[in-house]
Formats: structure tokens, C-alpha cells, sequence
């Protein structure tokens, strides 16, 4: 009993905050949606589906966000493990530090220049340019979800290396060994060794990274041009511009049930790919 009262006082901190910050802000969300847009915007107290049954308004909105942000996480993947598994396995430790600041060096300016920077590479200017030099005329690449896509990439890429490359650091390097020397080719090492170990690591980068890009709407709105839209940009039209905080409230309690239902989907699947690799490893 006086364990459950001292575990109790250690986690009231936690729990209240969790309380005031996260569930209280939510139930307020989840109320609203249930309302009404007043006369000159805002919220009048009301029980009405009104609000959900007008989400087809915003289509578009979460057709992007629903196509974009897996498209985003399944690139940065496919660059990041790379990255990661070359600063972890491959590359000597003399340099390791050195390029893991390079990796983590764009976290020290704000996501807002980073994102114009791209404006430039991608606009008439950039990209396009270089290509009308060798004939290949009217290319366009701003304001297309191609830049949108290229922007959250490279705006969310640390974030899936880390994770990824702490798996791989912790990696018992005698297991490599181990299977060159049962005569394993490298290709055949890194498959059924190297990847299912790092699972634990990919699991949570693409968690990171997906949970953000959900709820993403600067990038859109820079690299986008008005035209690529995120629910996030939706929020902050319905919120901000039309006030219409009872249409947005159902229109970010429908991207947090999306959210809650695709994680719980993602971490079942994880779980269950880890106690496959648990049954391999221990035939």
C-alpha cells in the first residue's frame, strides 16, 4: 500500500499535466464540434452533426495529408536508413561525430527559411533554370505536391535518422561476424540480421515522423503555394480566417481519430513483426 502511494505522488505531476494540457484541451475540441458557427464567428453552445456531415468540404484537404504524409515518411525512410547505417556501421568513429552534426546541423535554423530556401531551388530560378540549359523547357516544380514532398523530406529527415541509427549503434557487431563466417553473403547478413534488429529504431522514426506530418501545415502553405493543402492548413483557414471554430473542431477531432486508429493499426503490426523476429531468433 505504501508503494502505490509513493508511485502515486511521483506520478501526479505527470498525470496533471498530461490532464490540463492534453485531455482538457481535446474535450474542449470534441465539445465544439458539436456546436455552431456564431453570427460573427466563434462557437455557440448547440448539439448538432451538422459540423461532421460537411467534412466532405474538406476532401481535398485530407486527401493530401492522407497521401503526402506516407509518401513523406516512406521517402525519408528510404534516405535515412541508408545515412544511418553508414554512421553506424561503416563509417569510422573519427568522422562519426563530425557528420552527425552535419545531420542535425539544419535543426538550428527555423523550418520557415529552410522552407524558402527551397523556393529559390525549386522556382523558375533554380532548378528549372539549369534544366531549360540542356533543353528541357517548362518544368515546373513549385508549388506542386512535389515540392511539398521534397520540403517535409528534407524538414523531417533528422528526425528519422536518430532513431534509426541508435538501433544500429547498439548492434552487436559479433553477429555480423558471425554470419560471414557461416558463409552469408553481405546482402543476405544485412536482410536477416541487420534490418530485423533495426526494426525497434525504424518503428519510431517513422512514428515521429508520420505524427508530425499529420498535423503539418507551414510547408504546404510555402512550398504548396495555395494550392497543395494539409488539414493543417484547413485548421488554421477555419480557426483563424473564417472562424468557424465548430467546423474546425470536427475537422481536427476527424484527423485525431484517423491518427489514433492508423497508430494503433501501425503499432499492432510492429509488435507482431517483433515477436516474429523474436520466434526466428530463437529457431
Amino acid at each position: 500500500m505504501r508503494q502505490l502511494r509513493r508511485n502515486g505522488v511521483l506520478l501526479a505531476p505527470a498525470g496533471i499535466w498530461l490532464l490540463v494540457m492534453l485531455v482538457l484541451p481535446l474535450v474542449v475540441v470534441f465539445i465544439f464540434s458539436f456546436g455552431e458557427r456564431g453570427a460573427a464567428g466563434g462557437y455557440v453552445p448547440a448539439l448538432t452533426l451538422e459540423q461532421y456531415a460537411n467534412l466532405p468540404a474538406r476532401w481535398t484537404a485530407f486527401k493530401n495529408t492522407l497521401i503526402l504524409a506516407p509518401l513523406g515518411t516512406l521517402a525519408a525512410l528510404l534516405i535515412a536508413y541508408p545515412l544511418a547505417y553508414y554512421l553506424a556501421v561503416r563509417c569510422s568513429p573519427k568522422w562519426r561525430t563530425t557528420l552527425l552534426i552535419l545531420v542535425i546541423v539544419p535543426f538550428w535554423t527555423s523550418i520557415l527559411i529552410r522552407s524558402y530556401a527551397w523556393i529559390f531551388i525549386l522556382g523558375g530560378r533554380g532548378i528549372p533554370a539549369l534544366l531549360e540549359m540542356v533543353g528541357i523547357d517548362e518544368v515546373r516544380l513549385i508549388n506542386t505536391p512535389f515540392a511539398v514532398l521534397v520540403g517535409i523530406v528534407y524538414g523531417y529527415l533528422p528526425l528519422m535518422v536518430f532513431p534509426i541509427f541508435v538501433s544500429l549503434d547498439k548492434l552487436d557487431k559479433r553477429l555480423l561476424e558471425a554470419s560471414s563466417d557461416l558463409g552469408s553473403t553481405p546482402l543476405r547478413t544485412f536482410w536477416q540480421v541487420t534490418l530485423p534488429l533495426s526494426v525497434p529504431g525504424v518503428a519510431t522514426g517513422c512514428m515521429l515522423v508520420f505524427i508530425l506530418l499529420m498535423g503539418e501545415f507551414l510547408i504546404p502553405a510555402i512550398l504548396g503555394g495555395g494550392k497543395v493543402f494539409f488539414v493543417g492548413n484547413a485548421l488554421v483557414d477555419l480557426f483563424l480566417q473564417s472562424r468557424n471554430w465548430a467546423f474546425g473542431s470536427a475537422v481536427a477531432m476527424t484527423l485525431v481519430l484517423i491518427m489514433l486508429v492508423t497508430v494503433t493499426v501501425y503499432m499492432k503490426f510492429i509488435s507482431r513483426l517483433g515477436g516474429q523476429r523474436d520466434d526466428i531468433s530463437l529457431m
